[in-house]
Order: structure tokens, then C-alpha cells, then sequence
């Protein structure tokens, strides 16, 4: 069946929708971990589907499963990273785990959608979700309830932005759907009011990614929320945002140089403007949240060259980018006792109280530094790569520039895990669970580094 990962998602939605109505809230966790583990083999299966529904509204390709493999194996990660000692009020875990669920059914359904309308159907529907789940967290402060009223207001007006220039591809176009605006609208790419339809129809999606200057929420929202709730929004709806990128700056073509123009200058001021605020963070969420609006620009490299490698590339790194996130998010998680924040000097030591955790840690950092073997490397070489080939050589210089700024804050997590003695010498014991967890992202950031091919070849077929 083509919508069975859609129909899963949705079904773990309402089972936990039911669930919230009891008292009862024994085994909510492993509910979950088996729920959403079962989400990721169903998902698997159903990769090779094709087809067409709601009259062409709603594509089934190797795109758009690959890309839902991608969001159930991110959101298995995320579930089975979730801790029981803290971070959300008992009370409230199962109407948290059906608004996870519900946003990532969303984000499922944005990456098949190719018309405007289920495009903002479906990424509204993983947007509210988001916004219910970020005061969900123990202990109510001034802090949170800041950060989901600007996540909502932010949220909002950048949907109001994109469906005001959805408004004017309908009007050049007269169609909503994306395969027939693609005979249509190259003609008007080289017109102002093309190239500002479609940079507005994105800014949607440049809000999921935090790209400059759509990224003023992003440090606020990743401080307020519980750890586990910034670890989903900071990867998952990242992953769909950058499929929607792929398929609507295909719309244009490789010739049109004013619209490039303006993506070279968005993806050069996010990468230097995240890496230049991420040095002075002390706050380890803040510090990733400038992380994720510079690697917002590295990834527009790749979408920018609007060729098939490049395309092939950004998935790329949007898959390594969701592992050594999700990596340093779980040290994160692992090192808060009580859900609080994480700060540098909390990491003083580690190597000796936690030498896994110190160690998954060091290998999250030099991947988003991109540093060889790891796969943030790899992924760097190839987004630098499909920049150069389409003769974007100035961004490509300003990204190994970025990228050398970026090494001093990365290296400095692993300077303070390393090379400093804590005043704290008991160790910080580890279940079989965790350390399962720790090796199998170790594993993945080092295999993509080693052995990239395969996906990318998997990646660019999809493309």
C-alpha cells in the first residue's frame, strides 16, 4: 500500500491520542520505542513504491521514500534517546508522544506533496504540533513559554510570507501543481516577479532549516524547549524542509543566474553569521543552534548548483547532519541530570567520568567541523564539490572559510571534555541502552565518512 507509513504514523498518533485519555502511564516509553521501531521497518518495506494519488497531488517516488526512511529512522533515534527521570511532566508524555508522532506523519506527508496546497496543508500539520509540545516540560518558566510563543509567531508570519508568493506562482501559472508550473514558470525566472515568487514561496522552508535571515528563532527556541524536544526540532523537519528545497528550486533552471545570485548571498551570510555568533556561546543548545543556521548554508551549496549531483550532495548532508546532531543532542541529554541546560564547563572531564559519552562526543564535533574520516567531511567535499563544478567558486571559497572558523568552537567541546580536570570525580554510569545508542551513532558518522557511495548513489537514483 502507497500510504502505509502515513497511515502507521497516523495510527501511533491516535493510539496515543487514546491512551491520554486513561490514568493510566505504565510503559508509555517502551510503547513508544516499539511503536516507532516497527514505524521504521514498515517504512523501510514500503521504499520501492510508486504512484500517483489525490489526482496528482500526492507523489509516491524513491524521492519522497528515501526521504521518509530518513524521518522514521530520525524519529525511532529521538524516541529512543528520550529519558524517563525527566524532561517532560509524567502526566503529559502521552499527549507529547502524539504530537511527535503527528508532526513527523506531517513532515511524511510534505515530502510527497507536489502541489502548493498539500504542501501547506501538510507542513502546517507538523508546524502546530511542534508548537503545543515546546512549554511540555517539567518545572514552567518565563524561559519556555517564550520560546513557544516565538516559535509560533515566528512561525506564522513566515507561512504568511510563503503563501503570499505561492499566491503569485498561482497567477503567473494558474495551477497549484508543481509538475505543471515547471512548463510555465521558466519563463518568468529571469523577471523580478519570478524570482520574488519563488524566494517567498521558500521561506517556509528556509524557516525549517534556520537560514539566515530566517533563523531569529532558532537560539531562543533550542534554550527554551525540554533537551528532547529541541533534539526533534533541530533534525527532523530539517530533513523535509530540505527535500520541499530540492523540489521546488527545480523550478528553476541552471541558467538562471539572479535567483542563484541571491542563494549564494543567503547561504554565504548564514554559514558566516551562525559560525561568528556560535564562538562566544557558552550554552551548549545556543552553540548548536548556531551550528544549524551556518550548516543551513553549507547545505544551500548544494541546492544552489540546481544539478543532479548537487541535489544528490545536500541529501547527503542533510542525512550526516541528522546523525552528528542527534549524537551531540544525546550527550546532552545523558549529562542533564534533572532536564536542566548543559553548559561548557559541564563537559569539563567527561573523558574521565564518561569516556563513551567524551568520546561520541568528539566525533559529533569533528564531523560538524568536517574533519576527516567522519561523514560531515565527506558530505562538505561533496556539497564543495557541486558548487565548483556549476562555477560557484566564490562560495565555495567563503564555505572553507566558515568551515575553518567553525573548527575553534566544535574543537573547544572537545578541548573541555579532554584536556581539563573536573572538580566531580564520580562517574557517570551508562546502561546497555545508552551505550548501544552512543556506538551505533559513532558507527554512522564514521561509516558515511568511509564509505559514502552507496548512499549517494542510492541518493542521487532518488534524485
Amino acid at each position: 500500500m502507497l500510504l502505509l507509513p502515513e497511515l502507521y504514523m497516523l495510527l501511533v498518533s491516535v493510539t496515543f491520542l487514546f491512551v491520554s485519555l486513561g490514568k493510566r502511564r505504565q510503559g508509555i516509553f517502551l510503547c513508544a520505542k516499539l511503536l516507532s521501531l516497527l514505524g521504521l521497518i514498515i517504512t523501510l518495506t514500503s521504499i520501492t513504491g510508486k504512484g500517483w494519488l489525490f489526482h496528482g497531488a500526492y507523489k509516491i517516488d524513491l524521492f519522497s521514500q528515501v526521504f521518509k526512511v530518513l524521518l522514521s529512522f530520525g524519529f525511532c533515534l529521538v524516541v529512543f534517546m528520550l529519558d524517563t527521570k525527566d524532561e517532560i511532566e509524567e502526566g503529559y508524555l502521552p499527549e507529547y508522544f502524539m504530537f511527535l508522532s503527528f508532526s513527523t506523519l506531517g513532515l511524511m506527508m510534505l515530502v510527497s506533496s507536489v502541489e502548493l496546497i498539500s504542501i501547506v496543508i501538510s507542513l502546517e500539520v507538523s508546524s502546530y504540533s511542534l508548537y503545543v509540545i515546546i512549554p511540555l516540560r517539567k518545572g514552567q518558566t518565563k524561559i519556555q513559554l517564550e520560546a513557544s510563543m516565538k516559535y509560533l509567531f515566528f512561525g506564522a508570519i513566515s507561512t504568511g510570507i510563503m503563501l503570499y508568493g505561492m499566491s503569485y506562482l498561482y497567477g503567473m501559472c494558474h495551477s497549484t501543481f508543481l509538475s505543471e508550473i515547471l512548463f510555465i514558470f521558466p519563463k518568468f525566472i529571469d523577471q523580478p516577479i519570478g524570482i520574488l515568487a519563488l524566494i517567498l514561496t521558500l521561506t517556509g522552508f528556509f524557516f525549517k532549516l534556520s537560514l539566515f535571515p530566517f533563523h531569529f528563532w532558532a537560539p531562543d527556541i533550542y534554550e527554551g524547549a525540554s533537551n528532547a524536544t529541541t533534539t526533534f526540532i533541530a533534525t527532523i523537519p530539517k530533513i523535509a524542509g530540505a527535500a520541499l528545497l530540492i523540489r521546488i528550486t527545480m523550478l528553476a533552471f541552471a541558467g538562471s543566474s539572479q535567483f542563484v545570485s541571491i542563494l549564494i548571498i543567503l547561504s554565504a551570510l548564514s554559514m558566516t553569521f551562525g559560525n561568528l555568533v556560535a564562538l562566544v556561546q557558552k550554552d551548549i543548545k545556543r552553540l548548536l543552534a548556531y551550528s544549524g543556521i551556518a550548516h543551513a548554508g553549507y547545505l544551500m551549496m548544494g541546492i544552489l548548483a540546481l544539478s543532479r549531483d548537487g541535489s544528490a550532495s545536500a541529501i547527503y548532508y542533510i542525512t550526516i547532519y541528522l546523525f552528528m546532531n542527534l549524537a551531540c543532542f544525546y550527550v546532552v541529554i545523558l549529562l542533564s541530570k534533572k532536564g536542566e541546560n548543559i553548559v561548557l564547563n559541564d563537559l569539563v572531564g567527561l573523558s574521565k567520568r564518561a569516556p563513551l559519552l567524551a568520546f561520541t562526543l568528539a566525533v559529533s564535533a569533528f564531523s560538524l567541523a568536517g574533519i576527516p574520516p567522519t561523514g560531515g567531511f565527506t558530505g562538505k567535499l561533496f556539497l564543495f564539490t557541486s558548487a565548483f563544478r556549476e562555477g560557484y567558486l566564490t562560495i565555495v571559497i567563503i564555505g572553507a572559510v566558515n568551515t575553518v572558523i567553525s573548527i575553534f568552537y566544535y574543537l573547544n567541546l572537545v578541548r573541555m571534555s579532554y584536556s581539563k580536570e573536573s572538580p566531580l570525580i564520580e562517574p557517570i554510569k551508562l546502561s546497555f541502552h545508552e551505550k548501544a545508542l552512543c556506538y551505533i551513532f559513532i558507527f554512522l558518522i564514521l561509516y558515511m565518512g568511509i564509505m559514502p557511495f552507496g548512499l549517494l548513489g542510492i541518493f542521487t537514483a532518488a534524485i
